[in-house]
């Protein structure tokens, strides 16, 4: 009975650290994700001031 426990505990911990792992893989993925959509959002806004600064001239 003991040996059934540690089984099952043992194996809710090994799949408890692969999603772990998982998420820690996601976390990483979606931090570079993020860190190119805030470049490219100040491109744009770049791009938008620079079309302001233009109309404010006419």
């Amino acid at each position: 009975m003991d040996a059934e426990l540690f089984d099952a505990l043992e194996s809710k911990i090994e799949f408890l650290l692969r999603e772990f792992s998982s998420m820690k893989q996601e976390n990483a993925l979606l931090k570079e994700e993020n860190q190119k959509l805030l470049a490219e959002r100040e491109v744009f806004k770049s791009r938008i001031d620079a079309i302001l600064k233009k109309m404010d001239g006419v």
